[in-house]
Order: structure tokens, then sequence, then C-alpha cells
């Protein structure tokens, strides 16, 4: 029998190979930390949901903290494709809903954070940043009574209710949340009260 030699991986495919293992890590956080909270989730079974040894958790992303930080760090930038000033707040309210529709999973980490300790952000992670909100209160959209933190966080709880009380939604509109008749009727009404707010 003949023995081949292993050949050792080309620089650009250890980074690739390194990228991907991310990428899942990344993912089965997700799915940990939106079942089970940041203090709930193990990170054998993220490792394990993702295939691969924990040890690379710490190796990529410093620890379970880290690995938290970096999907935050990736929410703001999935945010920034889809939250274009120019677009009329109703409409952005309305891609924030679809956005939270189509994957729940962060309306739910957002949750546990709640529900338990505060989650940590990335270090270098600024205020809320209102700025943009308050350009729409000069220019018209927001009455100039609101205080545009309140509309914010008016904002977020209504694009994470359907998600974080799908009975509410039952109760309420005899649907279900994850029918596209819902879907439709709700952002409609969406729409409908982010434009009162220009009172």
């Amino acid at each position: 029998m003949t023995y081949r030699a292993r050949r050792a991986p080309r620089p650009d495919e250890r980074r690739l190979d390194a990228e991907r293992t991310r990428r899942l890590l990344l993912e089965a956080a997700l799915e940990e930390f939106s079942a089970k909270g940041l203090a709930g989730a193990r990170v054998q079974d993220i490792a394990d949901r993702a295939g691969v040894n924990k040890q690379l958790i710490s190796y990529h992303f410093g620890g379970k903290e880290g690995l938290f930080e970096a999907l935050v760090r990736r929410w703001h930038e999935e945010e920034a494709e889809f939250n274009d000033p120019a677009v009329p707040l109703d409409e952005l309210a309305v891609r924030y809903l679809h956005k939270a529709l189509e994957d729940p999973r962060g309306s739910r980490l957002n949750a546990w954070c709640g529900l338990t300790e505060p989650c940590p952000g990335p270090a270098d992670a600024p205020r809320e940043d209102l700025s943009d909100l308050e350009r729409r209160q000069a220019a018209g959209q927001i009455a100039a009574d609101l205080d545009p933190a309140a509309v914010l966080l008016a904002l977020m709880a209504m694009v994470a209710a359907p998600t974080l009380m799908p009975g509410a939604v039952v109760r309420a509109f005899g649907m279900d949340p994850r029918s596209p008749e819902f879907r439709e009727h709700y952002a409609e009404q969406l729409r409908r009260i982010v434009r009162h707010l220009a009172g």
C-alpha cells in the first residue's frame, strides 16, 4: 500500500475555512441565544449545533460574550443595508417589521436580554443614535411634542409584538401571526400608525 502525504492547506483555504467556522458559530449562537438567552445558552450546545469543537468559540470570539457581541455587530451590518435615511418613516418601520417576521430570533433574543440580565453590547457601542429620528422630526415626520427616544421605543415594541406575543395577535386580530394575511394587514396598520406620529 502506498500512502500519500497530506497536503497542508493553502492560506486562502485556511481563511475560507475560518470564515465558514465563524459563520456556523454565529448561526448556532443565534439559535441558542434566542431559545435560551445569553445566560442559559451553553458553549457546548452552540459548538454541537455548529458541528465544531467548542474551543473554536474562544479561538474565534474570545468566549460566549464575544460571540454575542459579534452577533450584535452582524445585526448592525444587516441593518445598514435596509435602514435608508431617505425612506419615509412609515416604510422604514415596515422594513423592520418584515425583517422581524422573516427571522424572529433577534426579537426573541432581545426579549431574553430584557427578562434576564442586560446583554452586553460591543465595548465601543455608543448610546442609541437618535439623530435620524431627530432629523425626521425636524422634517415633519414626527410631531414636535414627541420625544424621539419614546418614538423609537414604541416603534421597536410594535415591530417585535407579533413575534413576542403571538397569542395576543390571535386574540386581537383573530389571525395567525405567521400568516400572509396578518402580515399584510398589520404592515398596513403600522404604516398608518406611524404616519399619525406626524400629528
